[in-house]
């Protein structure tokens, strides 16, 4: 490596480390890490059943045993098939062969190498995906047909590859215009593709997998915008999604920005609870926007790409590394296994960082639940509900929650309502 390029990879690492410190400062500034003052007496023991009967606890404790090794082997499988076509030629080979067939151009092998890379993906695990199915189904989670499963695999690829294929493209376009300085202008262009799919992500990839309807005016419709207007927030709209095609799941969300802003709430929630545990999921999303986690969540995720891109500038300037997966340079279609694999690496080793950033994230959308309800009986009532609806294991292992866990467990919010309550007299 010439003395400039060594110097461009020293400035893309330092770059990497003072954005990976921004973003470490960012989510410690940003993140509410303690809700309530311990009251007299301490915190209120987890009762690890959540109030469920037990049967109830034995049937999501079943699932998830049933599920959880499913799970890990999709994630595992997913990680190694990305690392052997990474790290080895055979990559760079699949990349080189489906683009023959169209005279083996540049262009051809950026857009059908990433398609045929996170198809293999795709179909490497499509068996545990179809056992998974098999699963809910068994449990009686999932409703969807086989023909809508396939679907929806088959869209969800397709959104997938379409993305990033389009983001790699840019990245190998900057890396031959500016072959030394490319990763800065990728850092920034990779922080600015997480803002913009922020806005676009409930007007894009939202109506590709449900139809949204608006909900009939009525007491619950009044209520809801009722709650949104005492918490400030601006809301276009109240839909229902018809969720039920595919799930008998209970959930709602609030999504978009401005004027994109809405309600969306799943039929199977209409369906089976009543209107003041409606109110309250809908007052713990809402918690979401009055507290800003969108926003800060856009803006995490623009630093940690930013950071991320930034040392991806830094590893593929590593000559053997280029070699082991059968590249000649950052800029060769060929390394496009190795940037997927590095990509997947480090999203996997994020997942802990993320979840443990995401639970306490939601327990103070929970916390906004009950001080706008005041309403801590409906609040555990629903959330046992959709421990029991939903199949969730009211405790689940440590290790499992400590990794894979992006909210609080049923019985860590029962037992947080009960302090809301003490608290609040």
């Amino acid at each position: 490596m010439s003395r400039a390029g060594r110097g461009s990879a020293r400035a893309a690492l330092a770059v990497a480390a003072v954005l990976g410190i921004a973003l470490v400062v960012v989510i410690a500034l940003r993140t509410p890490w303690q809700l309530l003052p311990e009251p007299p007496g301490g915190f209120t023991p987890v009762d690890p059943t959540a109030g469920l009967s037990a049967e109830q606890v034995d049937r999501a404790e079943s699932f998830a045993a049933a599920l959880r090794p499913a799970s890990l082997t999709s994630l595992v499988l997913g990680l190694a098939v990305s690392a052997v076509l990474g790290l080895t030629p055979l990559g760079a080979r699949l990349v080189t062969a489906v683009a023959r067939p169209l005279g083996g151009r540049r262009a051809a092998q950026i857009l059908l190498g990433v398609v045929a890379l996170v198809v293999v993906g795709r179909l490497v695990t499509l068996p545990i995906g179809a056992y998974a199915e098999v699963v809910r189904h068994r449990y009686g989670l999932s409703t969807r047909t086989w023909g809508l499963w396939v679907r929806d695999v088959a869209v969800s690829a397709a959104i997938s590859a379409v993305i990033t294929a389009l983001a790699l493209t840019a990245v190998l376009w900057l890396i031959r215009r500016a072959p030394r300085m490319w990763w800065a202008w990728a850092a920034g262009t990779a922080a600015g593709f997480v803002v913009v799919a922020s806005f676009l992500y409930p007007l894009v990839i939202e109506p590709a997998f449900n139809r949204i309807e608006p909900l009939p005016a009525g007491e619950l419709r009044t209520d809801l915008l009722a709650l949104a207007d005492r918490s400030g927030v601006p809301v276009q709209d109240v839909l229902v999604s018809d969720a039920s095609r595919r799930t008998t799941a209970l959930n709602a969300y609030v999504s978009g920005f401005g004027g994109t802003r809405r309600i969306v709430v799943y039929d199977t929630v209409l369906d089976q609870l009543p209107d003041e545990e409606i109110e309250s999921i809908v007052a713990h999303e809402l918690g979401h926007v009055v507290n800003g986690d969108v926003l800060t969540g856009t803006l995490t995720g623009a630093l940690g790409a930013a950071a991320a891109t930034a040392m991806f500038g830094w590893l593929l300037s590593w000559t053997p590394l280029l070699r082991r997966a059968g590249a000649e340079a950052p800029g060769d279609p060929r390394a496009l296994p190795l940037i997927l694999f590095l990509l997947a690496a480090g999203g996997l080793v994020g997942t802990p960082v993320q979840n443990l950033v995401s639970r306490q994230i939601e327990a103070r959308a929970d916390l906004h639940a009950l001080d706008l309800t005041g309403d801590a009986e409906a609040f555990v009532s629903m959330q046992r509900r959709l421990a029991s609806t939903n199949l969730s294991d009211p405790d689940p292992p440590v290790a499992w929650q400590w990794f894979f866990g992006s909210h609080p467990t049923a019985a860590q919010r029962v037992a947080f309502a009960e302090d809301w309550s003490r608290d609040r007299g």
